[in-house]
């Protein structure tokens, strides 16, 4: 309702054109959502609902569906899904575990089903982990570059367990270095679900790019790392989670590595805009995406 002296704005045919897109894009948000809240249903035990919450499953599809506007749903639909994977796993291992050597058991057990194994009935995380594997395997690109999503799986279940060991250690000021920290961005299982997408695309063009692909996905992983860790600083000390700024003296030195870090990523996408620019863009509005989301929340819902 308009009041007072307040003028409705103009609307143009470039407004009009935009907001369609946007609605279209939100429409590949919804229809993602909806599988997203029916997988983690049929996982009730890995997916409790707090904090896996409704609006979570809203902004993993809305994270992917801006990243990826041009694709379809049948497209994001294993990128969705890779995305809550890593979610799962970051509960069990951030949260739930109890012991390095449960830890260790939970990684060998998803190595195995990644390698094609069959999980035990009742490891859920191994199940849903199949269930990516299964559809990932579908496309032609899977024989020659499966091995990547593979080798990116074990880094990210590395990557965790480390951040596990240093959380145990912090009780006794053992901390990591900045340096240490961003090296161990994998645990953001941000270029994991990247390999999935790109994988599954089936692009030729992306597929002989692929190894500058992941080179430049592990340094927007970093940034992401960083942007995420600036926002959720308060709930991450009450989760009892690690967090940049609780590495360095002051607030100041993580915002000067952001600002380095993005200006060194925008070198390393310029060579990737010719080789294979959609992919260059996907990486650049990941960064975008995640600059706006966590300006005001985050993913995670209420404990």
């Amino acid at each position: 309702m308009i009041t007072g002296n307040v003028s409705p704005p103009a609307i143009g045919g470039d407004q009009m054109a935009l907001a369609a897109e946007q609605g279209r894009i939100c429409a590949l948000a919804a229809k993602g959502q909806r599988d997203l809240a029916e997988r983690a249903a049929a996982y009730p035990d890995l997916f409790p609902a707090r904090p896996f919450d409704p609006a979570l499953f809203g902004n993993v599809a809305m994270a992917i569906a801006f990243g990826a506007p041009w694709c379809d749903v049948a497209q994001l639909r294993v990128t969705n899904r890779a995305v809550l994977w890593g979610f799962a796993v970051d509960w069990l291992v951030d949260h739930e575990a109890r012991s390095r050597a449960e830890i260790d058991r939970l990684t060998a057990s998803c190595l195995a089903v990644a390698e094609g194994g069959s999980p035990a009935e009742d490891d859920s995380l191994g199940r849903f982990l199949a269930e990516l594997r299964d559809e990932l395997a579908t496309v032609s690109a899977y024989p020659t570059h499966g091995v990547v999503w593979r080798d990116e799986l074990r880094t990210v279940l590395d990557a965790m367990a480390r951040e596990w060991d240093w959380k145990q250690a912090a009780n006794s000021d053992v901390l990591p270095t900045l340096d240490e920290y961003l090296a161990n961005a994998a645990n953001l299982a941000c270029t994991v679900v990247n390999v999935v997408h790109w994988v599954y695309s089936d692009d030729p063009t992306t597929l002989a790019h692929l190894d500058a692909l992941v080179a430049a996905s592990d340094q927007v992983q970093r940034i992401l790392r960083l942007v995420n860790d600036l926002a959720t600083y308060e709930r991450d000390k009450r989760w009892g989670d690690l967090n940049a700024l609780m590495l360095v003296p002051e607030r100041a030195d993580v915002e000067r590595r952001l600002t380095r870090l993005v200006a060194d990523t925008r070198e390393l996408l310029e060579p990737l805009r010719a080789s294979c620019p959609v992919q260059a863009d996907y990486l650049a509005r990941q960064i975008g995406f995640s600059s706006g989301f966590y300006r005001s929340t985050d993913f995670w819902g209420v404990l």
